[in-house]
Parts: C-alpha cells; structure tokens; sequence
C-alpha cells in the first residue's frame, strides 16, 4: 500500500511539472493563440480533476483495506505462533519452488485421479451386481447349512485341541500316514458294502427268536454257511493271536 502511494505520489509530481511546462509553452504562446491555450487549460484542469478523483478512489480503498490487512496479519502471526520455531521460511519457499517444479507431475496426478473417478463411476454398477450376488449366494449357504457346519466343525476342532496335548498331536503326526492308510482300505466300496449287508442282515435276525439249546446249535452247524463263518472267525482270531503274540508270553503255547 505504501508503494502505490508513492507510486500516486511520483504521478503527482510528474503531472506537475508537465502543468508547469505547459503553463511556460501558454504563456510563450498567449500572445499569438488565446483561444488554443484556453482549450489546453481547459484538458489539463479535466485531467487533474479526473486524477485527483482517482487518488481520492485509492485513498478510499486503502483505508478500507487496512483494518482488513491489518487482521489477516494479527490471525497470520496467531497461527504461525502455534506452529512455534519448527516452521522456517526458508521450507515454504522450498516447498513453492517444488509444487513449482513438480506442476507437471501434480497434472499428470489430477488427470490419473479424474481417470480413476471416471472408472469408478463406470466400476460402481458392475460392483453393486457382484455385491449383490455375494449376498445372495452367503444367504444360499446359510439355508443350506454350510456356517451351521462350520460352526460345529469349529467346536469340534476347539474340543480337539483341548482334549489332545502336543505329545498326542506329534505322534498324531507320526502315524497320520498309517491311519489314513487304515482309512482307505476301510472305506473300500467292498468293505464298506460287507458291513452295510451285515448290519441290515444283522438288524432283521435280531428280531427273530434265537435257539440257544444243543441241539439247536448242532442244527445250525450242518448249515454250510455257518460253518463258514466259524472258520473265518477262527481265522480273524489266529490273525489277531499272530499278531499280539509278540508282545504275549509265547512259551504259553
């Protein structure tokens, strides 16, 4: 504001001087053209007038602008107060002087986000279908049982881990190879439907009244079925004495 003061000030003394050269050339000239410097006077007044109403605008404006200078700079030094000394000048300037340097990078920046705002919008129906989608194949598995499941999976496994030690779990390990051996040979489609013809079998001649006198038994002896069966139950029993006689007292026998 003070500059453009003095800057008003300098005009001033420049028009001045041209008045008072003006004022020597009129009166150089009054003897031979009363009516031309009439008419000079007469502009320069209207141009002094104009000018001095212009530095009465500016006057006018600057003490408006001062009270408001005046509290932007108080709210300035608040702010700058609460920063402390960790702000330097020295570090706004060399910020400028990047977000000047790097004005192509910030371009290419707002024009990568604008890309990315435009496939978002493009995104957002194509994510709402898939969300929804999502909901309704959750919901599937939930009328179907599947987190029932799993919570009860859940339960199972934490049962597990409370009721077996470490110990228990590495020899678990140990053996794994062995029992899922077991399985598999368990879960034959043969063994699996021996066991199952047996149960059901089993189930129906439970129902049935049983002899259990000699002569019943005899009966059921001559039966070439049964006595087929004695024979590998015999056997079963010597696989499984040939099998415990090691860790048995062979001199038993």
């Amino acid at each position: 504001m003070d500059n453009d003061i003095a800057q008003l000030n300098h005009k001033i003394d420049t028009l001045t001087a041209i008045v008072q050269s003006q004022q020597k050339q009129l009166e150089e000239m009054e003897g031979n053209s009363n009516g031309h410097i009439h008419h000079k006077l007469d502009y320069l007044v209207d141009k002094m007038e104009e000018y001095w109403q212009r530095q009465e605008s500016m006057e006018e404006l600057r003490h408006d602008l001062i009270p408001i200078a005046n509290h932007m700079i108080k709210l300035s030094i608040d702010e700058l107060a609460e920063i402390g000394s960790e702000f330097q000048l020295e570090d706004l300037f060399f910020l400028i002087k990047r977000v000047l340097r790097d004005t192509p990078l910030l371009v290419d920046l707002l024009h990568r986000v604008e890309s990315m705002a435009d496939l978002f919008d493009e995104l957002q129906p194509v994510g709402n279908q898939a969300f929804h989608q999502a909901i309704e194949a959750l919901d599937h598995l939930e009328r179907k049982g599947y987190f029932s499941f799993a919570i009860a999976g859940g339960r199972i496994f934490e049962r597990i881990v409370s009721e077996f030690s470490e110990e228990d779990v590495n020899a678990l390990g140990d053996n794994i190879v062995l029992i899922l051996s077991t399985i598999k040979e368990m879960t034959q489609p043969e063994i699996m439907n021996f066991v199952r013809d047996t149960l059901l079998i089993a189930e129906e001649e439970v129902e049935k009244p049983v002899d259990t006198s000699y002569r019943g038994l005899l009966r059921q002896l001559h039966d070439p079925a049964v006595r087929r069966g004695l024979a590998l139950t015999m056997r079963v029993l010597h696989v499984v004495g040939a099998q415990a006689e090691p860790n048995g007292n062979p001199s038993a026998n």
